[in-house]
């Protein structure tokens, strides 16, 4: 949180509307991929400089223009201007700590999200801002670095006959926003497992590793809470507007992504409630483990209370030729008699204790 904080505090004072790149550069140098298709035809290619994207503005086929690269605010300026993007929506999409929102233009629709998706190696959900504008016949996606969860819709785009190929652009903004959100179910799925094995492992034998677990799966949770929360009103707001991008024929499709981000948001506060649950069950765990240990200790020292007698007074320095000694000192089988007594004692405890059904 206060890395956060620091972030914003460093562009404090500067006007409204200046790009200023805010988090921090995950690729060394901008990259620009372009897919272009109509209902025959479908080209895929890379370009060296953001000035080869300014011809597909105007060109009567879809563009799919996706820069990988945040860090080089220059090329954020340079296609928003060409693509008449307002000077504050540029400045939303370099700053990587957005809440998700939704920009609706005259011309073009303005959407931030975030993209997740769990990095196996270090057992942690990686948080990623997308941000896409769309046009008449273009759709200008954002992200941080290369790689994303779109392999899906670039393979049902070269595919000969995909229904995306014969709609408008809004299809295709609304097939990015549900990769997005189906990749959502993968985390939660990831995140069940984490989960069922927490709990399982603090029934069985908790561990301070078990409670730094927990921890980290809150964490996680809140990470995923601020993703989606937002994006459940950015969805509805996009189904509901009356802007001509829209076609009505997307709008079906909208409100199944809206299903299946409240069904996420559902899913992420029923896991909050879990992971809530396995701290109750970590601290009960550690104190049923402490308690059985105080009882055995208990019953041992319980135990040792009468024997210590026992040894105290038979301890003592009596004088055997006085005639106030001890008269089981002289006893010839004394000792023996002192250990069946203390052997007696030991088993008549641990008899009483059973009985009492506390052990």
């Amino acid at each position: 949180m206060v890395r956060h904080l620091k972030r914003h505090a460093a562009t404090k004072g500067d006007r409204p509307g200046r790009v200023v790149f805010v988090g921090q550069k995950k690729i060394e140098k901008p990259e620009f991929s372009i897919i272009n298709y109509d209902r025959t035809e479908l080209q895929e290619f890379k370009v060296g400089s953001i000035e080869e994207c300014f011809p597909f503005r105007d060109k009567p086929v879809m563009s799919w223009i996706n820069i990988d690269g945040l860090h080089d605010v220059s090329v954020i300026e340079k296609i928003g201007s060409h693509f008449g993007v307002h000077p504050l929506i540029r400045e939303d999409i370099a700053n990587t700590e957005q809440r998700p929102k939704l920009e609706i233009g005259d011309d073009y629709i303005f959407l931030s999200i975030k993209m997740l998706y769990p990095n196996e190696d270090e057992n942690r959900i990686i948080s990623e801002q997308f941000s896409f504008i769309f046009g008449e016949n273009f759709v200008i996606s954002f992200q941080e670095r290369s790689g994303d969860v779109f392999d899906s819709v670039r393979a049902r785009l070269r595919d000969t006959v995909p229904r995306v190929r014969f709609m408008t652009s809004d299809y295709l903004a609304y097939t990015l926003v549900d990769a997005i959100v189906d990749h959502y179910f993968v985390i939660m799925e990831h995140l069940a497992v984490t989960v069922e094995a927490t709990e399982d492992d603090l029934i069985d034998d908790p561990s301070p590793d078990d409670l730094a677990t927990i921890h980290d799966l809150k964490r996680q949770l809140i990470l995923i809470r601020k993703a989606t929360w937002p994006l459940r009103e950015i969805i509805s707001r996009l189904e509901r507007t009356e802007n001509p991008l829209i076609q009505q024929t997307t709008r079906l499709y909208i409100r199944d992504v809206y299903d299946h981000t409240v069904q996420v948001i559902d899913t992420v506060e029923t896991f909050r409630d879990m992971v809530s649950g396995l701290l109750d069950i970590y601290l009960s765990s550690v104190s049923n483990k402490m308690n059985e240990v105080m009882k055995v200790l208990t019953i041992i020292a319980t135990i040792f209370i009468p024997l210590g007698f026992l040894a105290g007074v038979y301890g003592m320095n009596f004088d055997t030729s006085s005639p106030y000694n001890m008269p089981e000192l002289g006893m010839r089988y004394g000792y023996w008699l002192f250990w069946v007594l203390v052997v007696v004692v030991s088993m008549g405890l641990l008899l009483f204790f059973r009985r009492k059904r506390w052990l």
